[in-house]
């Protein structure tokens, strides 16, 4: 239904780069009246983005969008600063939500539960007041990763917040899931399985993208490469061990672009076993650059740690960037990100941490199967265009806003 006005709530919005502005800016150009209540701009730096503050641009309308700006303790390092984050947008966005609701009536309410899942709490205000439905995007499963990425151990803490979830589940008239391994730890929370809907996360057109001019020159061989977050979840000691493991390769190259909390520590470790000749971590790139690495890739590298049950249920966005980019995918992964890759038959993967099996595919790829592997990634890129593309997913998001 056109010229439905949607109160679009997530604590990450424009200019932070998340998936929630493509839905917020492509439902206005589809006519939607589409309302963003925010909080002022601060991630991943910690500080207040320039031309952002508390008295800049708390109020502005972008390409159709009411951005609605509310006041929230920046998000500097540690967990203490971080919970202050958290909850400060929870109170004082709740506020701001009343505000809203007395000023505008809506239609519905969508919330992108990134982490932290209290973030949904401004929504539920809106609901509440204005009866009205309210839809999450699950793409973090809480208190599971805050657990495993934000070292919380305290049994009362842990306790508290599932006590928060399943509150803000039980306030959801439908629950979308980026991946169809989240709906049995979603089930775990009381949840009815008529109220969840598979909704997953989708990829910018690669292909499509203009080639942009980089410096750096690729070496010739076969380049393998990885792109996105360097961190703790991405298992990068059984990367290194990989790259050991295939060392006497010598026309192998591996290739990293992004940021992390690992970063660092992978640079240091490659030049510890004197593996230098051989990688190359470039950094990290604006999004407009990928287009002109993929294109020079053989493999994409994807790996995830497997020892929490939302690490084996999630689906890490760059899968979808891979198989846009129609390159074919070598994993060490489990769960939701293994199922989707061989339901579409668009890589090669083993169980997380086995770099030893993953070395012994590669050497069969490079002896005796290039050709095979390279049709992998062509099946990928038909799996995108038919299932991953953001014409195709805010189609079905669509369908799922206007269900009776």
């Amino acid at each position: 239904m056109k010229n439905k006005r949607v109160l679009l709530v997530s604590q990450y919005f424009f200019p932070e780069n998340f998936k929630c502005n493509d839905i917020a800016f492509e439902l206005a150009k589809r006519g939607y009246k589409v309302d963003v209540l925010t909080n002022i701009p601060n991630y991943p730096s910690g500080s207040y983005l320039d031309g952002y503050g508390i008295f800049k641009k708390r109020k502005e309308v972008v390409d159709g969008v009411r951005i609605f700006r509310s006041l929230v303790i920046p998000r500097k390092k540690g967990a203490f600063f971080r919970m202050l984050n958290y909850f400060s947008f929870m109170f004082i966005a709740s506020f701001n939500a009343l505000i809203l609701s007395v000023f505008n009536k809506y239609d519905c309410v969508f919330v992108m539960q990134t982490s932290p899942i209290m973030q949904a709490y401004p929504g539920i205000v809106v609901k509440r007041l204005q009866r009205i439905p309210l839809y999450m995007w699950v793409l973090d499963i809480w208190p599971d990763s805050m657990i495993s990425g934000g070292g919380i151990k305290n049994k009362y803490i842990i306790k508290f917040i599932d006590s928060l979830v399943k509150n803000v589940y039980s306030n959801c008239d439908k629950i979308l899931i980026s991946s169809l391994n989240f709906k049995e730890l979603i089930l775990l929370k009381g949840v009815a399985e008529r109220e969840i809907v598979y909704f997953p996360n989708w990829s910018d057109d690669i292909l499509m993208m203009p080639k942009k001019e980089i410096q750096f020159i690729f070496p010739k061989g076969f380049n393998i490469m990885m792109a996105g977050t360097l961190g703790e979840a991405q298992c990068l000691d059984s990367v290194v061990n990989l790259i050991k493991e295939l060392k006497d390769v010598k026309s192998l190259n591996w290739i990293f672009l992004g940021d992390g909390k690992r970063r660092i520590w992978l640079e240091e470790k490659i030049k510890e076993e004197g593996l230098g000749n051989n990688v190359f971590i470039l950094g990290q790139y604006p999004s407009e650059y990928m287009s002109t690495f993929f294109e020079k890739a053989d493999a994409m590298l994807l790996t995830l740690k497997a020892n929490w049950p939302h690490l084996r249920a999630v689906v890490p966005g760059r899968v979808q960037s891979y198989m846009a980019a129609g390159k074919p995918i070598l994993g060490m992964v489990d769960g939701g990100a293994r199922d989707l890759i061989e339901s579409f038959d668009c890589g090669c993967v083993v169980a997380a941490n086995e770099y030893k099996n993953l070395a012994l595919v590669i050497r069969d790829i490079l002896n005796n199967g290039k050709y095979a592997f390279i049709e992998k990634g062509r099946k990928g890129r038909k799996a995108f265009e038919k299932f991953f593309t953001k014409k195709v997913c805010i189609d079905n998001l669509e369908i799922i806003l206007n269900e009776k």
